[in-house]
């Protein structure tokens, strides 16, 4: 398997085996509202999942809720997930982590709420408020302030598109680019994790409502591009490793 299979994806595989597990529990009630009552609830959902008998994934929740009887089942897990790719020597290759998710049966649609953390297979870190990701049109995308700590500079904006893979993507309405300097031409090792933490969850918070602010004093048209000199969008396309 390639590394830049979607780490998404493990949530799509996290159905088959949590939904096995022992610690699943039937709810049953009585005369109540089925959108607001789950039918069944998981608790402290640990597991790893292999793929042609090696561990590939780890999903880690502490709560998960199912309303498989509401008008629009859908799926809640409101304690948030964490959700590791590892490579072939058991080491994270990719994750992702949320404050709380949604998961709408139906429509195939993920919603990821609160500090959205990413690592993807490129070892970029994507930091938002909110993402969305349809499986049903294989796209990831937030209306939100997006921050992505690149190896060789910091992007951000409002508004993101991308493929699954978190590899090619599109920001919309980009608000600032930072250049990462290196100590030498060899040094290609930039600690990315350190430089992400440089904005708190709520700076991210507090640039979002800044964001929405001026988005709500003025209406601004996307134009797609990939000049990224006084363009109004970014697109970034880089080969998966």
């Amino acid at each position: 398997m390639e590394r830049a299979r979607n780490i998404l994806l493990m949530l799509v595989v996290a159905v088959a085996v949590i939904a096995c597990r022992d610690d699943v529990k039937n709810v049953v009630h009585r005369e109540t509202n089925p959108d607001s009552v789950p039918t069944v609830v998981s608790r402290n959902v640990k597991t790893l999942i292999s793929d042609s008998g090696v561990t590939q994934y780890r999903i880690t929740t502490k709560l998960w809720y199912i309303y498989s009887q509401a008008a629009k089942p859908y799926w809640f897990f409101p304690d948030g997930l964490y959700l590791e790719q590892f490579d072939k020597d058991f080491k994270t290759a990719a994750s992702v982590q949320c404050d709380s998710a949604t998961y709408y049966v139906d429509s195939k649609l993920w919603q990821l709420d609160g500090n959205v953390r990413i690592w993807n297979v490129n070892k970029e870190l994507i930091l938002t408020n909110q993402l969305f990701w349809s499986q049903r049109d294989q796209k990831v995308y937030s209306d939100s302030f997006i921050h992505i700590v690149r190896s060789d500079r910091i992007i951000e904006g409002y508004g993101f598109e991308s493929n699954e893979n978190m590899t090619a993507y599109t920001i919309k309405n980009p608000t600032g680019i930072i250049p990462v300097e290196r100590r030498d031409d060899s040094d290609t090792d930039v600690d990315i994790a350190a430089i992400g933490r440089r904005r708190s969850p709520e700076e991210i918070a507090a640039r979002q409502a800044a964001l929405d602010s001026a988005k709500a004093a003025q209406s601004t048209k996307n134009v797609r591009t990939g000049d990224t000199g006084g363009a109004k969008s970014i697109k970034t396309i880089q080969p998966a490793q």
